[in-house]
């Protein structure tokens, strides 16, 4: 496939979008929660814990198809363009809102593609940790990306969506996953409040999305 089949390239990473969502929900039976929202046709944010590499992938499937169509990953350009494989997949078939995460060799502030996806009016998924959560707590430190997003674009519901099972799933050193159920829970949006601090919000934001979080015997570590 060359860069002179761009039509030949979007029936491809159609397809092959098709063929990792029936993966993800024969490894994993992942099934959607909408506890907060309904799967409804509207722009929203939906923020994330992050374990796994899956999660995004996870969050992705559950969408109906009419939205996963208009909602793009907020992923690492370091780790999307790393190989020619991930070239195609990250920014083709999921459609990936690329940023440059490293601060020492980015040449634009990241938000200005956020705010760009946003105008166009689509959905994202972001994960406002930043980095995986390798610690035993449930959330590791927001970073400010969310409340830039809210005050940019207070029309936009800011859903918190928690991911549970990955880890017992596919325990680290197992081959073989585990017959677990993955669930993705959406809970009621959120907004920045008028003159709310950057750091109350985050915090009520990460209240939010822990509240959904299963009892922790069922969480994995």
């Amino acid at each position: 496939m060359t860069q002179h089949s761009p039509f030949l390239r979007r029936i491809a990473a159609r397809l092959t979008g098709q063929f990792l969502a029936l993966v993800a929900r024969f490894i994993t039976a992942v099934r959607a929660d909408w506890r907060g929202i309904e799967p409804v046709d509207k722009q929203r944010v939906y923020y994330a814990n992050h374990v796994s590499n899956a999660d995004m992938p996870m969050i992705w499937t559950v969408l109906p198809s009419h939205m996963r169509r208009k909602t793009r990953p907020v992923a690492a350009a370091d780790y999307w363009l790393k190989t020619r494989l991930r070239a195609f997949v990250g920014p083709e078939v999921f459609n990936c809102v690329l940023v440059d995460r490293r601060p020492e060799a980015r040449t634009e502030d990241p938000m200005l593609a956020i705010r760009a996806a946003l105008d166009e009016g689509a959905s994202l998924i972001i994960f406002p940790e930043g980095n995986r959560n390798m610690t035993d707590d449930p959330l590791l430190p927001f970073r400010a990306g969310l409340y830039n997003i809210g005050l940019s674009h207070p029309e936009v519901d800011l859903v918190p969506t928690w991911v549970a099972n990955l880890t017992e799933i596919m325990p680290k050193g197992e081959v073989i996953p585990l017959p677990l159920i993955c669930t993705v829970t959406f809970g009621a949006p959120v907004h920045v409040e008028e003159d709310e601090s950057k750091d109350a919000f985050l915090a009520r934001a990460a209240e939010a999305l822990v509240a959904l979080a299963p009892p922790p015997h069922h969480r994995g570590s």
